[in-house]
């Protein structure tokens, strides 16, 4: 080629090899043993030449190559770099790789756990440190010119998004941003928002995957793609289509098409395809995997206890996936990462079932485990010691560790509140674990084939690569106060309105303006078409609605009664009174244990958006042996006793011996007992309602009441009005996604200057000890330093308090309080629920609450007992038994209240007895499986 350049040519050419060899990049470049791709290089010289960058591609492209440079760039200017994560396990992995490529001496570490070299030019750290490095104007901060966000889309995060945004607003100009993102759908959208508050910043997208995905579905024996390429185009599988329309097809029968009878030699090859369709054991999978060359494999399973139990399952099949030497070399590394944890907890975390399925080949991956476990399955599975991980789709967001193949059991997940299919975007995360760079030619994705599935919806998940940026930014109480101290309070306004999240909303109002102006075009048209030559008729339908609204409303009058009805009728209940519930999930057959009329306000309620008025609830078991708190929603009609039981006294309701002696009881005595029927609907009160029987003779007198046309008007009349209020609706929407974020913010403030934390300008002494307070409850725990709440408590006791403001129950509908410690703590606790109870009420007064993501949530009480047991000395088996909770969540609510005891030690009043006693309880708090740690 460079035969046919002028000579000129070939010398500019020359020169601009000559000046690329003297670049950053192409040291740093040559650093690697393999060529970077194109995304890669144009970041990175983006980067050099002084721009911002925001990198958006798929799981295991190689990213970090950017996040790298970035570290380069700083160690070759003699400046420092920041490597954000959004979780501590990424944070330790990036610690590691950065050290060995760099050297111990110029890389730390600091997360809510650890601090290793911290004033060292290069850190990596968790976004929340840097956020509060940020607010508190730490020194370390000096000479930093380089950030690094690592996994940037976290900030759609519901709980920590937030922090993303705070950094990004709050770093120093001078400062270059890195932002390394999953693929998502509005980078673009994402990197002009940069651009307009961090400077000029180049997006580079890329969807290319460097390692080719195939997708499958496993159904019986047979693996099918689910895609063919037919002329160039990719289609669904036409295979997998048949089998979905026979399996939901009726058996035998007739022919479809013609309406003549089946063969029986039909009859007989439908049968054989039917006994093909299954879905395969765990074993199974696992055993065609190997077979095919498939492993190593991440099987997703949305459930812990599944994943513990497709281990169980490998293990009962025989199933053995690595050889002597590989077992050999397991048992070590396994041994000497567990060295620190004592004898008697490896029995209690069931260690030797651990490493048995270890040595095999096979592991479990999820928050229940404990950290040292999962970190061991992640060493071993990247080594290709572990060959089949069954893990929750938390590994999907989570650590780097990519496999040959991904399996996805199901395609429907638990959300918290119900059964929802998994997102287009939930999709892509998961299945891109599936291929390792440098090491495979290609992955695989398996669905397993399930009763009902549709292969064209799956086709369309598969193929979608929706995954949008949403701002879950709100202002909290504890970043008020630090914006406030920082740059009062117009200023922070200011500040808060370039959020993400307005920047999204000021986008939004830009479309629904133009609707606005399309609707009111449209409402021109209806009115001239509803238009009667014998009278008004716009009034004639005011008329109509009118009565139709009186009607409704005589209808609620009517439902609101027969509520009262139900509330009273179960005031009047007792306990042993037999009912019969007569709707909601529990329905059947009930004997109430607790009537439950005076709950106060300390104890669990429905949610104050549930639609039904806080009243008796009351505590029943019924006869599946199930005992739960039932509400008003369960009673849509009065309730009265059928019979009466004896509750023993020696009766527990957390025995499920004592629960299935009193079920069987109460089956025998009135199982065969038939429920009252609710008496029939009494006369309409729109009968005797005076104000409908005038609207109904104003219609009739009506003018347009005669018109030949008048239903023809009546249903353009319905469309302009229904179009005018939809038209109302997005006004209303302009309106209030303009300034959203500072209109929060200002209600924010006016909690805070009501409560005596602002006053105007000035943030006060209580504000300034609001603002070392980080967390969901910083308001809480500031209200009880400040009353003094927690004053002579001893560190088990100040321990429990601070538990209830960081847990939070897995399953909200606990129906029997929680067991509480003894003695003075305990009055704390209903204290601090108190004084939740009043900030409730104010924050109600001040139009702000959980669903704008600012409210303070009711404190948990249930790790209290478990955290003031560990921190008096008992052995983890005694705890986690009690508990009943499995050692990873545990080690992660200790962690976490570790972490608030330091900021509570750290904001006590001077002269408080609480910052001493924090620093006790962390002691105590740390020690045996939640002291340990795998770096430092």
């Amino acid at each position: 080629m460079t035969d046919d350049l002028t000579p000129a040519e070939r010398y500019s050419a020359a020169r601009r090899r000559t000046a690329d060899q003297a670049t950053e990049f192409a040291a740093f470049r040559e650093s690697y043993d393999f060529t970077l791709d194109p995304f890669q290089t144009d970041a990175c010289r983006a980067l050099e030449a002084g721009r911002g960058v925001l990198v958006a591609a798929p799981t295991g492209s190689g990213k970090t190559i950017v996040g790298e440079f970035a570290v380069h760039l700083a160690l070759a200017q003699g400046r420092k770099c920041f490597y954000t994560t959004p979780i501590k396990a990424l944070s330790n992995q990036k610690f590691n790789d950065l050290a060995k490529r760099y050297g111990a001496a110029h890389v730390g570490l600091l997360t809510g756990d650890n601090s290793v070299n911290a004033e060292a030019p290069v850190v990596v750290m968790t976004t929340e440190v840097l956020r509060n490095m940020l607010y508190a104007g730490s020194r370390t901060l000096d000479g930093l010119g380089y950030v690094v966000m690592d996994e940037v889309h976290y900030l759609s995060d519901r709980l920590r998004g937030a922090v993303w945004e705070e950094v990004i607003i709050h770093l120093q100009e001078s400062v270059t941003l890195v932002s390394l993102s999953a693929t998502v759908s509005n980078a673009e959208e994402f990197g002009d928002w940069l651009d307009t508050v961090r400077g000029d910043t180049q997006v580079i997208v890329s969807e290319h995957r460097p390692v080719p995905l195939w997708q499958h579905v496993l159904a019986g024996r047979r693996m099918y793609d689910l895609f063919e390429e037919k002329g160039g185009r990719r289609e669904v599988n036409p295979e997998l289509v048949r089998l979905a329309r026979m399996e939901n097809s009726r058996p035998g029968g007739r022919d479809g098409r013609r309406g003549r009878p089946r063969r029986e030699a039909d009859r007989e090859r439908e049968r054989r395809q039917r006994a093909r369709m299954w879905t395969p054991g765990r074993p199974e999978v696992i055993d065609r995997l190997d077979a095919e060359g498939l492993l190593p494999a991440i099987t997703f399973i949305f459930s812990r206890a599944g994943c513990q139990a497709a281990v169980q399952q490998c293990l009962v099949a025989g199933l053995r996936l690595n050889d002597a030497a590989e077992r050999a070399k397991v048992r070590e590394i396994v041994e000497e990462r567990t060295a620190s944890i004592a004898e008697e907890d490896l029995h209690v975390l069931g260690y030797f079932e651990w490493l048995e399925a270890l040595q095999r080949g096979i592991a479990a991956h999820h928050a229940g485990m404990l950290p040292t476990f999962k970190e061991v399955v992640e060493e071993l599975f990247s080594r290709g010691l572990v060959k089949a991980v069954f893990a929750t789709e938390t590994l999907a967001l989570g650590i780097n560790m990519p496999a040959r193949s991904v399996v996805l059991e199901k395609l429907v997940k638990w959300n918290g509140e119900t059964h929802a299919d998994i997102t287009p975007g939930e999709f892509t995360q998961l299945t891109g674990r599936a291929g390792r760079r440098g090491i495979d030619i290609e992955g695989h994705a398996v669905v397993l084939w399930q009763r009902g599935m549709d292969p064209a919806a799956l086709g369309g998940l598969a193929g979608t690569r929706t995954y949008p940026l949403r701002s879950s930014f709100k202002p909290s109480y504890n970043m008020a106060v630090n914006l406030v101290g920082q740059f009062g309070r117009h200023r922070s306004r200011e500040l808060l309105e370039t959020s993400f999240a307005q920047f999204q909303a000021d986008r939004s109002v830009v479309d629904i303006t133009k609707q606005v102006r399309r609707n009111e075009e449209g409402l021109e048209g209806y009115r001239a078409s509803m238009t009667c030559h014998l009278g008004d008729f716009e009034e004639y339908m005011g008329l109509r609605r009118s009565l139709r609204e009186r009607e409704n409303e005589l209808a609620r009058q009517g439902a609101t009664q027969r509520r009262a009805e139900s509330a009273t009728s179960l005031e009047r209940l007792r306990p042993g009174d037999v009912i019969h519930v007569p709707a909601g999930r529990f329905a059947g057959l009930a004997l109430v244990l607790d009537p439950g009329v005076d709950t106060g306000r300390g104890a669990r309620h429905p949610r104050r958006d549930a639609g039904w008025d806080e009243g008796p609830r009351p505590l029943v078991l019924t006869a599946q042996r199930q005992v739960k708190r039932l509400n008003a929603a369960d009673f849509p009609v009065p309730v009265e006793p059928m019979e009466r039981m004896r509750i023993p006294k020696s009766f527990s309701a957390r025995s499920p011996q004592s629960r299935r002696d009193l079920a069987s009881a109460l089956r025998t005595k009135a199982g065969h007992l038939e429920p009252e029927r609710h008496r029939g609907r009494r006369r309409a009160e729109a009968a005797d309602d005076g104000e409908i029987a005038r609207l109904r003779s104003a219609i009739r007198a009506h003018p347009c009441h005669g018109c030949d046309d008048r239903e023809d008007h009546a249903r353009w009349s319905e469309r302009y009005h229904r179009l005018r209020r939809d038209t109302r609706q997005l006004e209303r929407r302009i309106q209030g996604r303009t300034n959203t974020i500072a209109r929060t913010f200002d209600r924010v403030c006016a909690v805070l200057s009501e409560l005596g934390y602002l006053d105007g300008d000035q943030v006060t002494e209580d504000g300034r000890r609001l603002g070392r307070l980080h967390g969901e409850l910083d308001l809480l725990a500031s209200e009880c330093l400040r009353e003094g709440v927690w004053e002579g408590l001893g560190p088990a006791d100040l321990a429990a308090c601070v538990s209830a403001l960081v847990f939070e129950a897995r399953s909200a509908d606990d129906a029997l309080p929680p067991d509480l410690p003894a003695g003075p703590v305990k009055g704390a606790l209903a204290e601090m629920v108190r004084i939740w109870g009043r900030l409730d009420a104010v924050e109600e007064n001040h139009r702000i609450g959980e669903s704008t993501g600012v409210g303070q949530r009711e404190p948990d009480l249930g790790f209290a007992l478990p955290v003031h047991r560990w921190v008096h000395g008992q052995g983890l088996d005694a705890v986690l038994r009690e508990a009943e909770m499995p050692a990873g969540d545990f080690v992660r609510w200790c962690k976490q209240v570790v972490d608030v005891l330091g900021q509570v030690a750290a904001a006590a009043p001077p002269g408080s007895s609480v910052s001493a006693n924090a620093r006790k309880a962390v002691d105590g708090v740390l020690r045996g499986v939640v002291a340990y740690t795998s770096v430092g």
